[in-house]
């Protein structure tokens, strides 16, 4: 992985990275030793290196038995319960809508037309489930849930009903747990010092991205060896604690927004549970960085006029894919209608390379810093290294603004209301 700053240096003097490097080593050590806020909740950062190769060989073994029965697989979780591992699929494996077993995902929001057009599109196929909740109570899953099994109840037997459903939840505790317990349906267990954001490299992840053929094994070899990348505390060797520094500067220099956007559309969900990451884990005590993303070159068609010229509390993080995978020409025409012949033999990566370019350019030019992280290609180690670097780099990111990274107090607040007018019993 690499970190480009080159159009960070106008907006932060070295002089200043001095003393928030001490800082971060104060993070880290935090993180080490469990000695911050939220210090009952740092399970993720020894995860990838502490999971057993049994563990792996379990997922991987029931992703492919749920293969072999369904023709579609709904994964029915919130948050972190199911953002990571969307990212993971639509990134890896944007194939997986046409394969056998189709990967669906539910339990995500309240419309009814969008669990009722799921429902209508799977038609008949043969289902199977996977439920992802801590608490087994949260209302948006266990309404998707109480529904589609109910679907599934008048379709199979009840021991064919037990092939079909696999919670992931915490062991011992919780509404899934129970009912694991006294209907019989497997389980896999999220470890309980391991919060929902921070979660996608467990079961909760794992098993949804398994059944959508992901190399598990060799994304969680990608994170074990971001792991081993930030042992040293240093900023200059640390890329995930340089990164939280840079922010962190231009943070405390005014800017209150940060743009994640992407030239890949590939990205589009990885920028989705990046925001999720930092939005939830950063935003409290009246301080935070506002996260955003964007998909260009598509969206400097919409809200690129505002980047450009807006009010200057923005700076930007560029996601960017090493090497390419795939690429067309721009054909060559006699009539050159469209004036495009001086781009005849490039290719479309060249193009979009070059948008980037200028881009990144224009926006450094209208007074918005930005900065680069580049994975080396579209792989599950990639991807696994990426996980891991963001997850670091958001622990090390709450410290700095002397908050609690790993809980998420304001999320209650709209349940609180939601209960009292939908008069549930206290």
């Amino acid at each position: 992985m690499r970190l480009d700053t080159k159009h960070i240096g106008k907006f932060i003097k070295l002089k200043e990275l001095d003393p928030i490097a001490e800082e971060v080593k104060d993070a880290h050590t935090m993180l080490e030793k469990g000695t911050g806020p939220g210090s009952d909740y740092l399970g993720w950062v020894h995860l990838p290196s502490a999971t057993k190769k049994t563990d792996l060989s379990r997922i991987v073994d029931t992703a492919s038995s749920i293969r072999d029965r369904s023709e579609a697989f709904i994964v029915i979780g919130i948050g972190g319960s199911y953002l990571g591992s969307r990212a993971g699929i639509e990134f890896l494996s944007p194939d997986y809508q046409r394969k056998s077993c189709r990967v669906y995902f539910a339990g995500n929001n309240l419309d009814p037309n969008y669990l009722h057009n799921l429902i209508d599109e799977i038609g008949d196929r043969e289902i199977s489930v996977n439920v992802i909740s801590k608490s087994g109570t949260t209302t948006e899953p266990a309404v998707a849930f109480r529904i589609l099994k109910s679907l599934m109840k008048k379709r199979y037997a009840p021991k064919e009903l037990k092939k079909r459903i696999v919670f992931t939840t915490t062991k011992g505790k919780g509404a899934l747990s129970s009912m694991s317990k006294k209907e019989g349906y497997p389980c896999f267990y999220i470890p309980e010092n391991v919060g929902g954001r921070f979660s996608v490299l467990t079961a909760v992840g794992l098993l949804p991205m398994s059944v959508a053929e992901v190399d598990i094994k060799s994304l969680m070899k990608g994170a074990a060896d971001m792991e081993s990348a930030c042992k040293s505390p240093d900023i200059k060797k640390n890329l995930p604690y340089r990164y939280a520094a840079l922010r962190s500067l231009l943070y405390r220099n005014g800017k209150k927004i940060e743009i994640i956007s992407s030239f890949h559309v590939g990205l589009f969900f990885v920028l989705e549970w990046f925001k999720q990451l930092f939005a939830e884990s950063e935003g409290k005590d009246g301080k935070g960085l506002f996260p955003t993303t964007a998909v260009y070159s598509t969206d400097l068609h919409s809200i690129g006029q505002l980047i450009q010229e807006g009010e200057r509390n923005i700076f930007e993080t560029f996601l960017k894919i090493g090497k390419k995978e795939h690429d067309i020409k721009i054909p060559r025409t006699k009539d050159n209608v469209d004036n495009l012949n001086y781009l005849s033999g490039k290719g479309l990566d060249f193009i979009n390379q070059m948008a980037y370019k200028g881009t990144a350019m224009a926006h450094a030019d209208g007074n918005v810093p930005n900065m680069a992280i580049t994975i080396d290609e579209r792989s599950a180690y990639c991807l696994g290294e990426l996980i891991y670097f963001l997850e670091r780099a958001v622990g090390v990111s709450g410290y700095l603004l002397r908050i609690n990274p790993f809980d998420q107090p304001g999320v209650e607040a709209y349940k609180k209301n939601m209960f009292r007018l939908l008069g549930k019993p206290v």
